[in-house]
Order: C-alpha cells, then structure tokens, then sequence
C-alpha cells in the first residue's frame, strides 16, 4: 500500500499524477514513483522518501506522453528504497499495487522457471509477470487480468499499463480500494477518491472481482467472468476547499480544532434538540430487539467503542463486547440471535475490520457500520451505515475523526436506551443537552492562556524517555487513547492502564524519571475521583512527576502534589467526560512532537488507511 493515481488522454498527466500524489500524501508513504508510456517504452521514475524527491526528478524531464500511473508506498515486504518503489514492471507490463500478495514466493518460483527476472524485495513485482505470463496466452487485456488474479491470494487495488496498449490503464480490485474518475477527454484512476478532488467529482467505484479498461474517452467494466457490467458514476460532493490547512501550521492541528463544529453538525444532522427527537437513518433491521452489541475496529476506532460500551451499558442496559478487529475472526466467536454487529471505521476500508465484518456477514448478522467515508467498502456491504460528519481527517493520527465517532455512539445509545424503555423523555434530553453543551466546552479549552500552559508542560515532556497515562471509568478510555496519540507523533514509549490496576504490577515501572498524566474527572460519582486522587497518592509516594487533568476544583484538591495541570471545564456526565478531556491531550501529544521536530501530520512507519492486513 499507499496510494494509487493515474491519467489516461492529458498531455499534463505527469501534473496531474503528481497533484493526486501529493493529496494522497495524508495516507503515509516512505516512497514513490512514476511510470509513463512514451516512445514505445515504459519510463519508470522512483525515489525514496518525499514526492518533492520526485517531483525535482521529473523537472529534468521533459514527460511526451498522455497516459500515466503513480504511486506513494507504505513498506509491507522489503525496505523503504527505490527499487521496492513502484511502479514495477516486466519487458509487457507495468504495475502499481495496494495490498498483499500472500503467495508471492509461490507465484515468484513459479515464474522464475519461465524466465522471469525479479530485481526487488516486494512482493507486488511478481505481478506484472504474472500478468505478462496470461497476457502472451490470451493477448486480451481483460482475461490476463482475470486469469491472474485468479492465481492470486491476498488483496490487491492495481492500476496496470500495457506496452502495445499506450492509451489505456486497466485496473482491478479485490479487497483493495480502486476509484475511477471521469474527467474531459481525459479519464483518472485513484485508490482515494481525495486523490481526484481537483479534477472531478464524477466517480465510478470499483467492487471485489470486477476489472475495468479506462480509456481517455470510455470506460468499461468487467466481471469476473467477463461479461461486461453496466456502473452509473456518482457526483460527489466537492472536497476542493477542505483538503486544506486554512491558515494552520499542520493538518492535525487544525483538526483538533474542528472538534467543537464537528460536534455541532453531528447534532444537527441528527437530533433536533428543540423537539427531544433523534433523526438515525432507516436501519434495515429492527433495533427494537438487540440483546447485545458487538463493537468491532482498530486503534482509534476501537478506543471509540470502547467508550461506546460504558455508554451502551449505562444509557440503553445493553451488554457490550468490543473486539479488535485482527483478532475478532481467530476466536471463534458464538453468533446469536439478537446481537448487533457495529464496525467502527474512519476510512471505511480498514483491511482488518472489513475482514470481520465480512465474517459477521457469513453468520448472518446485523450489521451496522460508523464510517466517515460513505462510499466506501464497509459502508456498501453493511446492512446500515451511520455516517460521522468529521469530513476529510489528513492527519495521519485521528482527532475529529475520534470525536466524531463517539458522538455517534452517544446518540445512538440515547436512541437505543429510549425505544428499549431504559430512560424517559426527560433522561433522553438531559442526555442530548449534555452532548450539545460539550462542544462549548471544547472551545473553552483553546483559550489562550491554556494553550500557553499545554505548550509550556509539552516543552518538558520533549527529552522524556516514557510516559504513563492513568485514569478510571471512560477516562481510563481516554488515558489508553491519549497514550496512542503520544506514542504516534512523538515516538516517546507512552502507555495507560486503568487507575485501579496500576498497584497489580505497573506502579514497578514509576519513579522519579517517569511523568504519570493522572486523568482524573469529577462528576457526579465523586467515589471514582475520590480512588483516583488515592491512585494519584501512589505514584506520588514514588517519586512520579504527575500530570494533573481535571477540572479547577479537582485541581485545588491535588496543588500540593502536583506541579503540573491541565484544566478542563466541569464535567456534567458521562458523554462530556468521554469526549471533552481528549482535546488537550490530543494537543499536549501535537506540542511535544512539534518540539522535537517531528512531521506531525505524517509520522514516522504510519499509514492513515491501513488496507492491508
């Protein structure tokens, strides 16, 4: 993986190409490169690291040619190095590739034995042999392609060009995403619909086993037998003016400051606060009878659904499992009647969790799918799909995305707990009140002099070597959440662990080296932040340099032990707990990565949509 794009009837197509590049650069990428069909030959240009790399190498050329193909790689087999960069290409054909080819080795022996040459680590380059393999059999684009993917196990977008074929591109997907864009006499592929934003909005989207040939002036669609399939392009709505920084330093920054509108369309797309009414969209099956919820999703997400358990639990009286997806399939899971399958996704193509889902699938369960991206491949094979409204997330460490997905959850549950009888008329307003006043909340928390303050504890948390997050109830949840924010932009080793437990093996690890961000809400159970405070007391014994999160009355109980504090505002109940305390942390991670350096919105070994597995 990375990210995929090319041109087919343009004579800007190397502009083109590298404009797509530039806007999938959010996805991370270690390196890239370019091919061209010109003077009857394949013109292949790689470089590692940055697309500037890139781009100052095709400045010495002058590109003649009207078709192209790019592409950002995230290392899967073999380094990060020019020649595991794509494009890859045999003497016929030319390859670049999203996924993994899990019998590489196979197909790579087998190949070899027929003459083939391999002169890189990756396991993409057996493709175009291999294509090139049935092309010389069939000497028809469409039936190579079927013929090889065929052979192939694993999950593959790809974007090919034929040497005896200079104006088309022919794609295929399975399990891998693949776009294609309809433009003026010229015609695009992407694995990203972002990666087309500037030069249509006209959007077929490819399915599992179908093949495609894109011409400058046609497209046609292919099955896997075949036969050719008949697809209406969809007219999406522009992405032109939110790709952007809108006068931010960093995408990321600028998306922690988002949350509080992202909060504000949520409920406005959703609830109608006036009339007490919640606006879900139809769901194709009756929630009237669930039983029990299983939440399934990775890293961020999964954090999300972990606060969506204590809220299904407490508002609706639903028992709630949530599972990481890559170990969900392994376990064997009993199915039942009366469960809910909901996957938790930002992109809609997490390669783990559509695996899942996919497996639900197979037992016949409700599936109901969070997704930001509403074309994408969760969201077409899920029964429903609630949508979040986080728009574009290009920062590569998820923070509106988050928020958006928790306020999601919360109305879901609030809907859930008011046709199951669990809470009242007035119970559900006091609920939505609740989440429409953490927006505010929010805002309060970019006020100047605390940002002075977050920034000024950042610049000493720069040279630390660890760091320990701990808290209880839904901020033990934002304890494991901040932890992942910090390990991801600083590459400082940060971890949490539930308050209470930290006595049963962890508080080993504490000394007076080791910052503790103690998060630590008052509401109205009080006992919690009473055991807390105890917690607090027992890094303090240690020597631990403690981080203080609560709200200005929290933190005049804890002035005598420590030095460092971030204020937030009170907290009304659960929903503002689960979402308000995030945002300065999310900042604190953002300040300590920016202090030492660090490329925040493309941190080091991270991909933003993980399609592989």
């Amino acid at each position: 993986m990375c990210g995929i794009i090319g041109a087919v009837g343009s004579s800007r197509v190397s502009e083109i190409i590298v404009s797509g590049l530039k806007k999938l650069e959010y996805r991370g990428y270690d390196s890239a490169g370019i091919a061209f069909y010109e003077d009857k030959k394949f013109s292949i240009i790689k470089e590692e690291g940055k697309i500037i790399r890139l781009e100052n190498a095709l400045k010495k050329r002058k590109i003649n040619s009207n078709t192209g193909i790019g592409h950002t790689r995230w290392a899967t087999h073999g380094i990060p190095s020019r020649e595991n960069a794509h494009p890859h290409a045999s003497s016929q054909v030319c390859v670049v590739h999203n996924g993994i080819i899990e019998n590489y080795q196979e197909l790579k022996n087998k190949l070899s034995k027929f003459g083939s040459k391999f002169i890189s680590q990756t396991d993409t380059e057996v493709l175009p042999h291999l294509i090139e393999y049935y092309y010389a059999q069939e000497n028809d684009i469409i039936r190579s392609l079927i013929k090889a993917s065929a052979e192939i196990h694993g999950t593959f977008g790809i974007a090919v060009m034929f040497k005896n074929h200079e104006e088309v591109i022919a794609v295929a997907k399975k399990g891998s995403p693949i776009v294609i864009g309809l433009g003026e006499h010229e015609n695009y592929v992407a694995s990203d619909f972002y990666g087309l934003a500037d030069f249509t909005n006209q959007i077929i989207f490819l399915d599992d086993d179908e093949f495609g040939l894109i011409y400058k002036n046609r497209i046609e669609i292919y099955d896997k037998n075949g036969n050719e399939v008949k697809k209406i392009p969809k007219i999406l709505e522009s992405q032109k003016n939110q790709v952007t920084k809108n006068g931010f330093e960093h995408f990321m920054l600028k998306e922690i400051y988002e949350q509080p509108r992202v909060l504000e369309e949520t409920l406005q797309s959703y609830v109608d606060l006036a009339q007490n009414k919640i606006h879900l969209p139809n769901f194709s099956f009756d929630l009237g009878g669930v039983k029990k919820i299983t939440i399934v999703a990775c890293g961020t997400s999964y954090y999300a659904g972990m606060v969506a358990k204590y809220l299904f639990e407490q508002i609706a009286n639903i028992e709630v499992e949530v599972d990481i997806a890559s170990e969900f399939r392994y376990r064997k899971k009993p199915f039942s009647e009366g469960n809910l399958m909901i996957f938790v996704s930002q992109s809609g193509e997490t390669a783990d969790t559509l695996a899942s889902l996919k497996h639900a699938k197979q037992h016949h369960q409700k599936i109901l799918s969070i997704v930001n991206v509403p074309h994408s491949t969760m969201a077409q094979l899920s029964d429903s799909v609630i949508r979040t409204l986080a728009g574009p997330e290009i920062g590569v460490a998820s923070t509106k995305a988050y928020t958006a997905q928790v306020a999601v959850l919360a109305i879901l549950a609030i809907y859930l707990g008011k046709i199951n009888n669990n809470i009242s008329e007035q119970n559900q307003a006091q609920y939505l009140q609740e989440l429409a006043k953490s927006a505010n909340k929010m805002s309060q928390i970019f006020e100047d002099e605390s940002i002075r303050n977050i920034k000024k504890i950042a610049s000493k948390l720069t040279n630390s070597e660890q760091i320990l997050y701990i808290g209880r109830s839904i901020s033990s949840i934002t304890a494991f959440e901040s932890a992942l924010k910090f390990r991801e932009l600083t590459y400082i080793n940060a971890q949490a662990i539930q308050a209470g437990e930290l006595k049963h093996g962890t508080i080993a690890v504490i000394d007076k080296k080791m910052p503790v961000v103690v998060i630590a809400v008052r509401n109205k159970e009080n006992e919690i932040f009473e055991k807390t405070l105890s917690n607090a007391q027992e890094v303090n014994a240690r020597g631990g340099k403690i981080l203080f999160v609560s709200d200005k009355k929290g933190i005049e109980f804890f002035a005598k032990m420590a030095r460092n504090h971030i204020e937030i505002p009170e907290i009304d109940g659960i929903i503002q707990e689960a979402i308000t305390p995030i945002i300065p942390l999310q900042l604190l991670a953002y300040y300590v990565a920016l202090f030492k350096g660090h490329d925040v919105d493309q941190p080091r070994n991270l991909a933003k949509s993980v399609t592989v597995e």
